[in-house]
């Protein structure tokens, strides 16, 4: 016979053995004592805290025989019978495998018959927001009058997509990750009680790759029982892939001072010494949040960090710029994605793109040709500008590169040449466009959404992945207007996988998170759309005539006059103001 999992043998059978979840155990027994048991409950919150638990545990009190401060007892028929599975009254339905109306119907069928053992019939639907409309349409008529003696638990990850009609007739509790020190806590006695010695530090280290779910960490310490007699910091990391805390910070270092070489050198010595690069980068991730902790002076009292490291990190934080510190944590972050995304050749490449960018800023031809010790050709003359094509002085139109003959006029100086500054418009550094991000005054620009639309797609893939791979199917920004972002897609298909309010909120979202603002999306075939006037300067127009030097252009003329530019084949001049 199969050992039992620790998970299971250990599995809460009081509400008091429940960690970390106190507000709603306590919310529950208070219910019980005074009776106030609803007809329908609905358990969100990540996985492995104790949703699933919580349901078993509600059902096992409510037809518990004990008396009602000592519910469930896990004496009693109903509360033994619970415990070994086997009690009828308690359904529990894994609505991933059964989402359709079919099994929906079949509960609205047998929901009239009395309970066979205890007093109340208890339904437990776990991962409910896998149901579909129709299943969830179907339910919503029991839920909205159920007869007495039923119950029914709802249990997701996915609050969100809990139609609001069905959320609104069930008591909602949230529950949260658990604390580090409460699931350290709860392994020790796991460990005592399986007689398995564990070294402090190891308990720590799986607690922490559990990320707050309770069952995570049972199961790694469930998996490392049967690597030794005495589970140790370095069997863990072993087994984890991890690796001690020196290379993240040693790392760290290296971008501090710029050391690219000695970075790079870093990531391929610790992958090729069997650390998974995934952990790693969210080690490197972790580190670095901890200096942004510190040099925005919320110290090392937030970081579960020795005195040694915790000063060592006081000192680093003062070498590292603000902004640099937050784009290598976007691009370390970033990087985790992208090798848990798949990059099998060469899976460290991503931490070392992020390194290099990190140090270096946005990749441009001409850095990174200095930087690797190479002298590109230098660039051809460009070409003039045709007579039609303005040049931007500043913040002005100016004359045409080529004038029309004119007769000079005596009483009228010449003016004086001003240098000029060949910009391109296109050749916008990251780190202007995280002022712009960074600003908060709701100007959002095109050029700002083409920049981050990578990183909103990474966003909208924790989200839906079905609405990430619509987007990737040829789906393009294509204009600004306020805070509305004009995107198109190519196949009228994509409008029903895309047009759902659900995954348009999600999009929205993500779009939001990544720019820093708040932003609405609409949707609109390639083939109907028609751009706003003001956006896009028609091309049958004639070019802009010269501007007083009094009249003045906001950041988004100038940026529409550079792409009109661009369009026709030439190119903006900028210059500083006399």
């Amino acid at each position: 016979m199969a050992a039992q999992a620790l998970y299971l043998k250990y599995r809460p059978q009081t509400f008091d053995e429940v960690v970390g979840q106190e507000p709603i155990t306590q919310t529950l027994r208070n219910a019980l004592r005074q009776g106030k048991i609803r007809h329908a409950y609905l358990f969100t919150g990540p996985r492995g805290t104790g949703k699933t638990t919580t349901a078993r545990l509600l059902a096992k009190a409510v037809n518990c025989q004990a008396s009602e401060g000592e519910r469930p007892c896990n004496i009693c028929p109903i509360c033994v019978a619970v415990n070994d599975g086997r009690l009828l009254d308690l359904i529990e339905i894994d609505a991933a495998s059964n989402r359709g109306i079919d099994e929906i119907r079949d509960i609205r069928e047998k929901v009239g018959f009395r309970p066979n053992e205890g007093r109340f019939k208890i339904y437990v639907l776990d991962e409910a927001h896998m149901l579909t409309e129709p299943a969830f349409n179907a339910l919503l008529k029991t839920l909205e009058e159920p007869p007495p003696h039923v119950i029914f638990g709802l249990v997701t990850t996915d609050p969100h997509k809990i139609p609001a009609t069905i959320a609104s007739r069930c008591q909602r509790f949230d529950f949260r990750r658990i604390p580090l020190q409460a699931i350290v806590d709860r392994l020790s006695y796991i460990a005592e009680r399986e007689q398995i010695a564990v070294e402090p530090k190891a308990l720590e280290l799986i607690a922490y790759q559990g990320t707050g779910a309770m069952r995570d960490a049972i199961s790694l310490l469930d998996q490392l029982t049967s690597y030794g007699d005495q589970i140790t910091l370095d069997q863990v990391q072993m087994v984890l892939g991890t690796v001690a805390g020196e290379p993240a910070s040693q790392l760290a270092a290296d971008l501090a001072d710029g050391n690219v070489a000695g970075g790079l050198d870093r990531i391929n010595r610790t992958v090729g010494d069997g650390a998974d690069p995934r952990q790693f980068g969210r080690e490197v991730v972790e580190y670095l949040r901890g200096l942004l902790l510190v040099n925005q002076g919320a110290g090392t009292r937030l970081l579960n960090a020795t005195a040694e490291q915790a000063a060592e990190m006081e000192a680093l934080a003062q070498r590292i710029p603000t902004g640099q510190l937050l784009r290598a944590i976007r691009l370390f972050n970033g990087a985790v994605t992208d090798v848990k995304g798949g990059l099998q050749m060469i899976p460290q490449l991503p931490l070392e793109l992020a390194l290099v960018e990190s140090i270096m800023g946005p990749a441009e031809p001409e850095a990174v040709s200095q930087v690797m010790g190479r002298q590109e050709p230098a660039p051809s003359t460009p070409p003039a500008l045709p007579p039609t094509v303005p040049k931007v002085e500043g913040h002005r139109v100016a004359e045409p590169s080529v004038p029309e003959p004119s007769v000079p006029d005596p009483s009228v100086p010449d003016p004086t040449p001003t240098p000029a500054l060949h910009a391109p418009a296109s050749s916008t550094t990251e780190a202007e466009t995280v002022v712009l991000e960074q600003t908060g005054s709701g100007q959002l620009t095109l050029e700002v959404v083409e920049r981050a639309w990578d990183q909103m797609l990474v966003a909208v893939r924790h989200r839906n992945p079905t609405a990430e791979g619509a987007l990737r199917s040829g789906c393009t920004p294509v204009e600004v207007v306020g805070n509305q972002v004009v995107v198109t897609f190519p196949y009228p298909f994509l409008r029903g996988k895309l047009g759902d309010p659900q995954r348009m909120v999600e999009i929205q979202d993500a779009l939001s998170d990544v720019v820093g603002s708040s932003c609405h999306v609409k949707l609109v075939l390639a083939s109907e759309y028609v751009p706003t006037p003001r956006a896009v300067p028609s091309s049958s127009a004639p070019a802009p005539d010269t501007v007083s030097p009094q009249t003045a252009l906001d950041a988004k003329d100038l940026d529409q006059i550079t792409r009109w530019a661009e369009k026709h084949g030439g190119e903006t001049k900028v210059v500083e103001e006399p």
